[in-house]
């Protein structure tokens, strides 16, 4: 996706989740279990300063978080957070340099799709909170989110930080799961004691290689189900096969998102 469309989901998101988060900040977020809706607005306000921090020094910063953030209001923090991320991405370029946990992409431009990537996703944990309806996901950044979350986050993951992913891939056999979206484009997942391969599907892939499990449905079910933020009770992809592969990749995403 380019920048400024970028920007422009993680614009509408952020105000999406801003709306949703005054409304009550005491109500419970299902999808993270122990937090409030306070506790999660903060916490997004803390990751948007953190980014610009990483931007400014072009390093992460330490000591991290900096003293005195606890004392403002969860929704200030927010407007304080998002201002100082968005004009950090405002004086730089997408190519100028910035200090992210990925090491072959030490960009700016990392930072805008992830921060557009990890707005979308608590703006609908505050929708899960509050019960309203879940506004709707621009295709384009849901298929880039699947994207994200299996090649970065699962595959580079898991070989960066193996570690953290052993006690999943201990028993690793080789599984493979499809993950795919109707119409769309779709990526094979392969697991084994060593890390994850993510790679691009075509359909000709898909249909001519054996699988164990297969995730399916529109962009926003697919991406939904992969970050486990599907209403209760209603699921929008088709998840089919052997249970062990689909535990396992379940399992995965849980190690590499939490």
């Amino acid at each position: 996706m380019e920048r400024s469309r970028l920007l422009e989901c993680l614009a509408a998101d952020h105000a999406r989740l801003r709306e949703v988060g005054a409304s009550d900040l005491t109500a419970a977020v299902p999808s993270c279990p122990g937090w409030t809706v306070a506790d999660l607005v903060r916490h997004v306000a803390e990751v948007y300063l953190h980014k610009a921090e990483c931007m400014r020094l072009n390093a992460f910063p330490d000591p991290w978080p900096p003293a005195g953030l606890e004392s403002v209001g969860p929704i200030e923090l927010l407007d304080r957070g998002y201002a100082e991320l968005t004009g950090e991405f405002a004086a730089r370029d997408a190519a100028a340099p910035s200090r992210t946990w990925h090491e072959p992409d030490q960009t700016v431009g990392f930072w805008i799709r992830r921060m557009a990537q990890e707005t979308v996703i608590h703006r609908i944990d505050a929708e899960l909170a509050r019960g309203v309806p879940i506004a709707p996901i621009p295709e384009d950044l849901a298929i880039d989110g699947i994207d994200e979350v299996l090649k970065l986050f699962v595959g580079y993951g898991s070989h960066a930080w193996l570690e953290d992913f052993t006690p999943v891939l201990a028993g690793a056999k080789g599984r493979t799961v499809i993950v795919g979206v109707d119409g769309g484009p779709g990526w094979l997942v392969r697991t084994e004691t060593t890390g994850v391969e993510v790679t691009d599907a075509n359909p000709a892939t898909a249909a001519s290689t054996p699988v164990d499990a297969t995730v399916s449905g529109s962009a926003t079910g697919v991406l939904r189900w992969l970050w486990a933020r599907e209403s209760p009770g209603v699921s929008e992809a088709v998840v089919e096969g052997d249970e062990t592969t689909l535990t396992e990749l379940r399992n995965l995403l849980t190690a590499s998102t939490q």
